[in-house]
């Protein structure tokens, strides 16, 4: 099964191109879900696993995967689906890697992998509600068919699962430059809310002021609508984190976008992704980012601020 999924190099080549690649699967539904093959490792029948007594009970067991022990999780029951047990059989794990960890999911039937563009991506319905597990949905031709496409926000999966701790290390701390934050504005682009959350949590503890974006497009049109206005982008916000994979446009693209008009080619812009880390410091050099950290990282964020805010009293 792991030779279903595209090389490291190959897919590359679809980063900066607003382009993105679907692993679709079942899980005992109608519905068809998918995941993003960046966070993909590789895709194996069902391990042996070791029960845990006392785990969360979406977490089916540890495996052995490549001489390490990582969680399985049982994502039909992560995300909350209750019908359609009678028929439903778990036939693949997708092992992935997130925020610097690597754990599996239990699923049904892989279908195939799919090319297509981050504008194509769309957000979930508001209809959905904010407790779904949904970062976006697309519409995939299947059979000669357009069938809807969900794709899972697992980072609020595993949040749910593993508590995150947004507390600051007093160490990190500059006093000094910490108290030039507060009130500095800083723009949040994630399509996941838990990414957002996160985020959030740990820079308002500096009393820095946050304004949220679940998309690279929205984004990029409030930071136009700024210099339209004759705002200096820089004056709005100190700096933006923005994810890699979003609905409309990508952080990649956004970036790039950035850079090109003149009105705010100097922000500041940290990627901010769960992605693996080699492969964005080179990203972060084609395209432009000020910084790369993998999530979720309170210190780091931290760090970072201060960063841009020593640069700025230096200036």
């Amino acid at each position: 099964m792991s030779d279903l999924l595209s090389s490291v190099d190959q897919r590359t080549q679809l980063v900066g191109e607003n382009r993105l690649e679907l692993l679709m699967f079942k899980l005992g539904t109608r519905h068809t879900f998918a995941l993003n093959v960046f966070k993909v490792r590789e895709v194996i029948t069902v391990p042996k696993m070791n029960q845990m007594i006392g785990s969360h009970q979406h977490l089916k067991g540890v495996t052995d995967y490549r001489g390490k022990s990582i969680p399985v999780i049982d994502l039909r029951s992560a995300i909350k689906i209750t019908h359609g047990a009678e028929n439903y059989q778990t036939e693949n794990v997708i092992i992935t890697e997130y925020n610097r960890t690597v754990q599996g999911f239990l699923i049904g039937q892989v279908m195939n992998i799919v090319n297509t563009s981050w504008s194509e991506i769309q957000p979930p319905p508001t209809a959905a509600g904010k407790n779904n597990y949904l970062t976006a949905i697309t519409q995939i031709e299947i059979d000669n068919n357009k069938e809807l496409v969900e794709i899972i926000d697992v980072e609020k999966v595993l949040a749910e699962i593993v508590e995150y701790d947004t507390s600051i290390s007093p160490e990190i701390l500059d006093q000094e430059v910490a108290s030039h934050l507060r009130g500095k504005k800083v723009l949040i682009v994630d399509d996941s809310s838990t990414a957002r959350w996160q985020i959030r949590e740990t820079l308002c503890q500096l009393g820095m002021v946050i304004i949220e974006q679940n998309d690279g497009l929205k984004a990029l049109n409030l930071l136009r609508s700024w210099a339209d206005e004759g705002k200096e982008v820089t004056d709005e916000i100190l700096l933006m984190f923005t994810d890699a994979e979003m609905p409309e446009m990508d952080g990649y693209r956004l970036t790039a976008e950035v850079r090109q008009d003149p009105r705010m080619s100097s922000l500041f812009i940290v990627l901010n992704t769960s992605l693996s880390g080699s492969f964005n410091e080179a990203m972060v050099k084609k395209v432009g980012c000020n910084r790369f950290i993998s999530k979720f990282q309170p210190d780091l964020l931290v760090d970072v601020v201060q960063q841009r805010m020593r640069e700025i009293l230096a200036e």
